[in-house]
């Protein structure tokens, strides 16, 4: 929600209010300088109502709770007595009362006396920034007591007393949410690592599957945008491109200037699109040396923020940054995990541009897992190297369905219905192939370029199970991952692709095709791992 609100208006969390000798705690406050104020209770579990009696299921069973619509309702009459005593004005201001249930689907022609329908947030209203945002504001519009919109200097005000902290909340998923939501409050803390590195220009972070890279690349790009340099965001792949780009357009002041593939930047400061393998790796980089050379100092960067990194050959680097004024003095910043080189780019140096613009980056090393569960990081940790460290809970048992690997794409097929059957929502699932790709995937790569940008904005759209290729979905995930082993064309990038592949799942992976081509292209302790996996039939 933070995401979609403008940016004079602040979220804060565990806001504790003591009225009198009444204590009580907002989850979330809404400050909306022009809209108003929203106080928002937060229940998490499954959340149950049976005669007028809430109930909450969650790891200690079903047990009954007060009900969270009169604890929001107390505590926003409290928050307002409060206010108006401490700041001496009284809170005139429409301010309202919600709740929020992250793990609950509420229908929408739901009602119960003294609880509209419009005050209750659920999974997915929560899941779309936008969307909650809106519901948020419609609320305070049009149930909230007071005359007035809220002033942005009383809102200031209400800042200072709440003492608040600016947070960001996600949809979760009906099933492993819980631990989904863990995994991003750890990604989030590894911020500190941007803050200790602040004043270094050129850094690489290097860092295994899982450790928040992604995450760790999108908000240095905001930081430097809110700085006010011109940023540029940059990987190599169209559906990391896209959730780049995503994750920094919400705002419509201090983003980056250019977020997405590399490829997409050079064509549109006016190089052809060309063809050819060697076209992209080599002539096009050349020519952007010479577009990003003769570029006017107004256009150039001030910083450039990489992504995958190690999928970038040398001569792109030389290309960017003859797109900035000065490299030694512009922020440079590389996130990648080296082996995740699965294109054979990456030379290992630290070193890239051409001589009298070259620079050597700082490196940082990022070893924690936050993203995959420990069975899941567990599986593929051979990869990682010594210092990967899984931080997360044990999670569900990783999965194998064994078959010939002619049939495993069938199989995976399977899976992903038996998975459904199970009661995962298929927007929860993807299905990625290593050699061949699924029908549904090769449908849209065969009908073109804009057929293909369309599949990539339906994967954006979480609405249904993706299928795609395991090269296309680094830096990717989802909640279920069925990995289909159905070959490789070159056996000695094997290693890479299993990796890429067994890293994308948070909660669920299931890995399907043959057992000696699997320990043929990832090795005896990929195979001793998968020996400990629950064998499963689709069925």
């Amino acid at each position: 929600m933070v995401e979609a609100l403008p940016d004079n208006a602040v979220v804060c969390h565990s806001v504790q209010v003591r009225h009198g000798t009444a204590e009580h705690e907002i989850d979330l406050l809404v400050l909306w300088p022009s809209i108003g104020v929203a106080c928002i209770e937060v229940k998490g579990g499954q959340i149950s109502i049976d005669q007028a009696q809430w109930y909450q299921s969650d790891r200690n069973g079903k047990h009954r709770i007060k009900s969270p619509v009169a604890q929001s309702q107390s505590s926003m009459h409290a928050f307002i007595d409060m206010a108006g005593d401490h700041l001496g004005t009284p809170l005139t201001s429409r301010t309202i009362y919600l709740v929020a249930l992250p793990y609950t689907r509420v229908p929408r022609d739901w009602e119960m006396a003294g609880v509209p329908r419009s005050l209750v947030l659920d999974i997915d209203d929560l899941a779309n920034p936008l969307v909650l945002a809106k519901r948020v504001g419609e609320a305070v519009r049009a149930e909230g007591r007071g005359v007035s919109a809220l002033t942005r200097e009383y809102s200031d005000r209400l800042e200072r007393l709440a003492s608040g902290t600016l947070v960001t909340h996600d949809g979760g998923s009906l099933a492993s949410a819980g631990d989904e939501d863990v995994q991003d409050a750890l990604t989030e803390r590894q911020q500190v690592l941007l803050g200790a590195t602040r004043s270094i220009r050129h850094v690489r972070f290097i860092g295994g599957a899982g450790s928040g890279k992604t995450w760790l690349a999108v908000e240095k790009a905001k930081r430097l945008a809110r700085e006010g340099k011109r940023v540029g965001l940059f990987c190599y792949n169209k559906g990391l491109g896209m959730h780049l780009r995503k994750r920094t357009t919400a705002r419509r002041h201090n983003r980056p200037v250019f977020a997405g593939e590399f490829h997409e930047y050079v064509i549109s400061l006016g190089v052809p699109e060309g063809v050819g393998q060697a076209y992209f790796d080599e002539e096009m980089p050349r020519r952007l040396i010479e577009v990003g050379s003769a570029l006017p100092d107004a256009q150039k960067l001030d910083a450039i923020v990489v992504d995958e990194a190690q999928d970038f050959a040398p001569l792109w680097w030389d290309g960017l940054l003859s797109c900035v004024k000065d490299p030694r003095e512009a922020s440079v910043y590389a996130f990648l995990d080296a082996r995740q080189d699965v294109y054979r780019r990456w030379d290992g140096r630290g070193t890239v541009g051409q001589e009298g613009r070259d620079i050597s980056f700082v490196p940082i090393h990022v070893d924690d897992n936050l993203r995959n569960s420990r069975r899941i990081a567990e599986t593929f940790k051979c990869f990682a190297g010594d210092n990967f460290t899984p931080r997360t809970g044990t999670g569900l048992p990783v999965r194998f369905v064994e078959c010939a690997t002619e049939h495993a794409l069938n199989v995976a097929s399977d899976c992903v219905d038996a998975l459904i059957d199970e009661g995962w929502a298929n927007n929860q699932i993807a299905l990625l192939t290593t050699k061949t790709r699924h029908p549904i995937h090769q449908e849209a790569f065969d009908s073109g370029p804009e057929a293909v940008a369309e599949y990539w904005r339906e994967f954006y759209a979480d609405s249904a199970e993706f299928y795609g290729h395991v090269l296309g979905f680094k830096g990717l995930e989802r909640s279920v991952v069925v990995l289909c082993v159905n070959g490789f064309k070159d056996m000695s990038r094997a290693a890479e692709q299993l990796y890429v592949g067994l890293s994308r799942a948070r909660s669920l992976l299931v890995v399907v095709g043959d057992r000696e081509l699997i320990a043929a292209g990832g090795g005896g302790d990929l195979a001793q791992a998968l020996s400990a996996a629950e064998a499963w039939t689709e069925s």
